[in-house]
């Protein structure tokens, strides 16, 4: 069998078997999300934080509830690292620098998971387990809640709430999360994943020598780091090590758990508003621009453009052999259109056009299917303003799934869409203005790629890097910890902004002049409206960069 071959299967198994689960697990979602009835663990926690599980929310006190919340959760994790050599299990570990400790503070409470260390050697296993596993829930359940405010905006009608941040985080985290997190471990486990509290493990190298390999609970932070679309690994080389991802079938599974949320929460979507069909036409996007992705992306990876991949017959350079290109490539395609970023092989290596693509997937919004429930609420952003266009183009009022679209809406889908370019352009310009692009390793079109990925992956909430960019400077900490912090947040404000205008509307009945956005013609309008935007926003830095290196 050959590597392209082997490198299809791979992939059709994949889909074969997220279109399996995408209507029984979105339906549990569904029901976990939509239920009322508490479970005695819920109802005490309540109790221990004074909710009210009964209450109702604005959109201003659920925007103000994930913002508390995600502010104390900085502050803590700030404090374990700072702290932890003063902690159980620290390893005899120095306190984390304090521009260090904020990077990673914000970056695991913002779902983005951007490490500027080496997992092994800076942080003990009370930090690793208590603070960064602890945030790969949290975050999750965070994004996954937020979606959902914003499917009650247009499913429900005159009325200003949105349900209840806190019964909706415990939700998701308790009933969701929680339980796939420990059976995916022990999964995890059972082919190979170490799981221990050793401060490290003696092993023989292939060449007959020995090195001692930090060992810790690293099964149960890969679980939730891929199905919570997180992507911090234990260790340095994330999923590349094979204390981390053991096997080619660990690796399936690992893609398919980062993939499983954002593919299936639009079969939530479909039954909260009551129109599954609605929910198979945002599925059917995420899947046409991710099909298109891992194609291409294998594509130019098998290829090997370049001349050292021509001469050499391949482009492993950076790949791990265990995986080889095809799936290293669908790996990486797969992370970075999730908002994941873990890697198994290091993408400063891809080649010009393959890192290009690992980019633009970020740049397309992170919506192909994007991040636990941000993929969702980003692509509904699209949707509306896609929506927008074509009620423009024949000149009515624009109206989905029964609200219009005037000039409240478009201003906070604008605002939304706007922000991240906003943030990897200006950060990439400041980076090459203060001379801090010296932090990259090459020069020329490669020494450009590198800054903006970082501060693509950093806008957007990735968390992936190319490797080829020193980022543990004080400057680089902060600048890439305010992108991620205002990447996060911003956006959550204008979607809870947005879903409080369209839950206070009246339904608006469907009409002759009504656009269906159920059927193929929306599809391909949104892919389209999605792909153009993009195009119009990066493609100068994009030509300057990877296209100007590869052509």
């Amino acid at each position: 069998m050959t590597t392209t071959t082997a490198g299809v299967i791979f992939i059709l198994s994949l889909i074969a078997a997220l279109v399996a689960v995408y209507k029984p697990f979105g339906d549990h979602m569904y029901r976990v999300v939509s239920g009322t009835r508490q479970s005695r663990v819920e109802r005490g926690i309540y109790r221990l934080v004074g909710v009210d599980p009964a209450a109702e929310q604005s959109w201003g006190v659920y925007a103000r509830s994930v913002l508390a919340f995600s502010a104390v959760s900085i502050l803590f994790l700030y404090a374990f690292q700072r702290l932890q050599n003063h902690l159980w299990l620290s390893l005899g570990f120095d306190p984390v620098v304090p521009h260090g400790a904020w990077n990673t503070a914000v970056s695991f409470v913002t779902n983005t998971n951007w490490q500027w260390y080496s997992g092994e050697s800076t942080m003990g296993h009370l930090v690793q387990m208590a603070g960064l596993a602890v945030q790969n829930f949290a975050s999750a359940a965070v994004g996954i809640a937020v979606a959902v405010a914003l499917v009650r905006g247009f499913a429900q009608s005159r009325t200003g709430e949105l349900g209840n941040f806190w019964v909706d985080l415990t939700r998701i985290v308790l009933r969701i999360l929680l339980p796939i997190a420990v059976l995916g471990a022990i999964v995890l486990m059972i082919g190979g994943a170490v799981q221990n509290l050793s401060g490290g493990t003696d092993v023989t190298t292939l060449t007959g020598g020995g090195q001692t390999v930090t060992g810790g609970p690293v099964a149960s932070q890969e679980v939730i780091k891929e199905l919570g679309t997180n992507g911090g690994g234990f260790y340095n080389v994330n999923s590349a090590h094979p204390f981390e991802n053991p096997t080619t079938w660990t690796n399936w599974l690992e893609i398919f758990l980062l993939l499983v949320i954002p593919f299936s929460l639009p079969r939530v979507f479909g039954r909260m508003v009551g129109q599954n069909r609605q929910g198979y036409a945002i599925a059917a996007v995420m899947g046409i621009l991710a099909f298109v992705s891992i194609a291409l992306t294998n594509v130019f990876e098998l290829a090997g453009h370049g001349t050292v991949p021509q001469a050499v017959g391949a482009a492993l350079e950076g790949k791990e052999v265990r995986f080889d290109v095809s799936n290293s490539a669908t790996f990486a395609a797969a992370t970075t259109l999730t908002s994941t970023g873990a890697v198994n092989s290091f993408h400063d290596s891809f080649t010009s056009l393959g890192g290009m693509m690992t980019m633009v997937n970020m740049m397309l919004g992170e919506v192909a299917p994007g991040g636990t429930g941000s993929g969702l609420y980003g692509l509904l952003i699209l949707a509306v303003i896609t929506v927008f266009v074509a009620g423009l183009m024949v000149g009515r009022t624009p109206e989905y799934l029964g609200k219009k679209i005037g000039s409240r809406e478009i201003k906070f889908a604008s605002l939304y869409f706007l922000i991240t370019p906003a943030l990897v352009l200006v950060g990439t310009a400041a980076a090459f203005a203060t001379g801090n692009n010296s932090a990259a390793l090459n020069v020329g079109p490669h020494g450009l790629s590198e800054v903006l990925y970082a501060f693509t992956s950093a806008s957007n909430n990735n968390g992936s890097a190319f490797a080829g960019i020193t980022v543990s400077t004080p400057w680089w900490n902060t600048a890439l910890g305010l992108c991620m912090l205002l990447g996060r947040f911003l956006p959550i404000i204008f979607v809870l902004a947005l879903a409080g205008s369209l839950a206070r509307q009246a339904p608006t009945p469907a009409s002759e002049g009504t656009l269906p956005t159920h059927r193929p013609l929306f599809v391909g309008m949104v892919v389209g409206v999605t792909l153009i935007l993009v195009a119009l926003t990066f493609l100068p830095a994009l030509a300057l960069g990877p296209l100007a290196e590869g052509l």
